[in-house]
């Protein structure tokens, strides 16, 4: 007993000094890592980055080959409209990008590291100088949030690796780190089989370049094995490399594109080659660490030099074709299939259309298998890890549904962030700082068979971050804004601030509550009169009328008629000064509040005071069986986020509210709060739902 407590003293102790001394040096991965001017840059704006290996410079060519070819890589990077990032480390401390002098420094250099994952402490911890392999360079572009890496080859495992266990490091690392290796394959010094098959145990996806699925072997376009897939072009390419990303994955995409035609013919010649050295050296007697130097010393002598002008040549195509890659995933981010494909440039992009300002969560969805939880034992059921948070669900479906949007927020500096801005790639996220010694905010709810909400525990500490200090940073994008959505996750602070901006400038902001306890923070203070629109539920309604000392009722209504009359009702104060409120009705609908015109609501932002009649109209929620509901946590902020699209795009009132129910119900359908098959094509009425829609009720106000 005695021993058990004082382990766990220990325990406890070693768990508190721990704490301590990553608080303290937690800002340490920041300060080895430097990023050159022009990829912060380049990133910042969402142009394509390429990041490059410096093993080739340091140990893979004789000077001035290694020089030359570098230039040359990267010229040929830029050429295609794409920053290149080399990578080295240079006294003690990770570069992403290099000058010129910096590039002559290391291809002279004959004290320089070879740096894997496995080296980098110790070279960091020296100062000391490297080269980063594909393994050291995967970690640092992943750092960086540079998606696509582009070498010449990578390792594999070794022949009688099976015995001697020479498998390259390059392999376990393209198995954790979510980056995209675009390569020439695997030499054929190397066991090719057991390497395509050491990666399909590792998850990481691998597809040929082009229309065979034959994996080439560096030097040659064919070996004797096939990968799993093919892509044919950059387009595909960059689809494959957007979905891994999308889904979170922490494996990454290896892409074998074969040697050029010109140069196939040379190719064949290095291979035979190459087979001539594999016999010589196994007659020798050469083994281990010592067989590739050999081989490769020995196919040059065999070759005389043919097979580094092949490789140098192999290098200049991998580059090319990386970059196209880059260029399109960069693309196809920044404008997500079926939203606005139009060339934004830099200026426009620095003013962006919507602005949100919100919370960014982890969600961990537990749905029951039984009609009743039992409270107190384990519960048959499924989990499922999403992303959400008001703010990023809403900012999300803008930018699915063509919309320019900036969204303000924090996050930690863990690995759940990691995950979330890579799930958030299609977004605008520049202005979402990531906090060292800070959580990422998580979100567990748990739902019943029936999709309705249980339980939900959240830890949102961090978005006590998104604070007015932070925020007036973006104060040119938020007075310049075509409409501001903020999400009651942010401190009252930021709320106020933010608002007595939109007053000035006469810029509409939207208030989108996300539960009763937050929904009263612009009513404290005179702040919510500068909103324009605010899409409550019920009780986050009650809430803001308590907060103005106005009279609700003690227990909500459950009748239709009784719901839609408390509604309007606790809506008709807060349109004195509101332009709209929409009350969200769950599985009943939503009823719009607001001014009466030609019939309906109008949703359209107004400079004049209101003159017309007041009025509610309800629309039914879309018939959905409980059985197909899969996530109910994004419904509302679809349905609120397609709306604002709606109205951003000068749509009609029905069409707005009949575009955010399609909306939710999609979100309904999915595992993710904001279905990644959201566009607008999906939820345009006339398309999606041609047939006859419930006739909305007109419910007229008291004056």
């Amino acid at each position: 007993m005695i021993a058990d407590c004082f382990g766990v003293k220990m325990l406890g102790k070693l768990s508190s000094t721990l704490h301590r001394y990553m608080s303290a040096t937690s800002y340490r991965s920041d300060v080895l890592f430097k990023i050159h001017p022009t990829v912060c840059e380049a990133l910042a704006e969402h142009r394509p980055v390429v990041a490059l290996e410096s093993t080739i410079i340091t140990h893979g060519m004789p000077y001035p080959q290694n020089l030359s070819t570098a230039k040359e890589v990267e010229d040929i990077v830029r050429a295609e409209g794409v920053t290149p990032a080399t990578v080295a480390v240079l006294e003690g401390k990770v570069h992403v990008g290099l000058s010129s002098d910096e590039l002559d420094f290391l291809a002279r250099s004959k004290t320089t590291f070879k740096v894997s994952r496995r080296d980098l402490p110790y070279v960091l911890s020296k100062g000391l100088f490297g080269g980063t392999t594909v393994s050291g360079t995967m970690i640092a572009a992943h750092k960086a949030g540079i998606p696509v890496f582009v070498t010449g080859g990578i390792g594999g495992v070794h022949r009688d690796g099976e015995n001697s266990l020479d498998i390259s490091a390059d392999l376990t690392e393209l198995g954790r780190t979510p980056i995209a290796v675009v390569s020439a394959g695997v030499k054929s010094i190397l066991d090719i089989g057991r390497t395509l098959e050491f990666l399909e145990t590792q998850g990481v996806c691998v597809a040929t370049y082009g229309e065979s699925k034959i994996f080439p072997a560096f030097f040659s376009q064919k070996s004797e094995c096939t990968s799993p897939y093919n892509v044919l072009n950059a387009e595909e390419a960059a689809e494959l490399i957007a979905s891994t990303l999308s889904l979170g994955l922490q494996s990454g995409v290896l892409l074998a594109v074969p040697i050029p035609d010109e140069h196939a013919a040379a190719g064949q010649q290095i291979e035979e080659a190459i087979q001539a050295a594999v016999t010589e050296a196994r007659l020798k007697g050469i083994r281990g660490k010592d067989v590739t130097p050999f081989i490769l010393h020995r196919v040059n002598e065999l070759t005389a030099g043919q097979s580094l002008k092949a490789n140098i040549a192999l290098i200049h195509n991998n580059a090319r074709v990386g970059s196209q890659i880059a260029r399109t995933l960069a693309e196809r981010v920044h404008h997500p299939r079926g939203g606005c494909r139009n060339h934004v440039n830099r200026n426009q992009a620095s003013k962006p259309q919507t602005i949100v300002v919100g919370g960014i969560n982890v969600d961990f969805i537990a749905k029951g298998k039984s009609k009743k939880l039992l409270l107190g034992q384990t519960n048959p059921g499924s989990v499922c890890q999403s992303f959400g948070g008001v703010g990023r669900n809403i900012a999300d479906c803008l930018s699915r549904l063509g919309q320019t949007v900036l969204f303000i927020s924090a996050v930690g500096a863990d690995s759940h962030s990691d995950a979330v801005l890579n799930h958030c790639r299609h977004m605008d996220t520049r202005a979402v700082v990531r906090m060292q010694g800070q959580r990422t905010a998580t979100y567990c709810a748990v739902i019943s068979e029936s999709g309705e909400l249980s339980l939900g525990l959240g830890d949102m500490d961090i978005h006590q971050e998104i604070n007015k200090q932070y925020v007036s940073q973006y104060e040119d994008q938020l007075t310049s804004a075509s409409l501001v959505v903020l999400d009651g996750n942010i401190p009252v602070s930021s709320i106020d601030y933010i608002c007595s901006l939109a007053k000035k400038h006469s810029v509409p902001v939207w208030y989108e509550p996300t539960d009763a306890d937050k929904a009263c923070k612009p009513f404290v203070s005179e702040s919510w009169k500068a909103l324009s629109y605010t899409s409550p539920n019920l009780a986050e309604l009650c809430t803001m009328n308590q907060t103005l000392c106005l009279p609700t009722p003690q227990v909500l209504p459950s009748s239709l008629e009784d719901v839609l009359e408390c509604a309007a009702t606790l809506s008709r104060p807060l349109l004195e000064h509101l332009h709209c409120v929409i009350v969200t009705l769950g599985a009943l609908g939503v009823l719009v509040c607001g001014e009466h015109e030609a019939g309906t609501v109008s949703l359209r932002p107004r400079k004049h005071k209101r003159k017309g009649r007041l009025c509610a109209v309800y629309y039914p929620a879309l018939s959905i069986r409980s059985e197909e509901t899969v996530n109910v946590s994004g419904a509302g902020d679809s349905l609120a986020g397609a709306m604002m699209a709606g109205i951003l795009q000068g749509k009609d009132t029905d069409t707005c509210v009949r575009m955010g129910l399609l909306a939710a119900r999609l979100s309904l359908f999915s595992p993710h709060p904001i279905t990644p098959s959201l566009t607008l094509d999906a939820i345009l009425p006339d398309r999606v739902h041609p047939q006859p829609w419930p006739k909305p009720t007109c419910m007229w106000m008291e004056s």
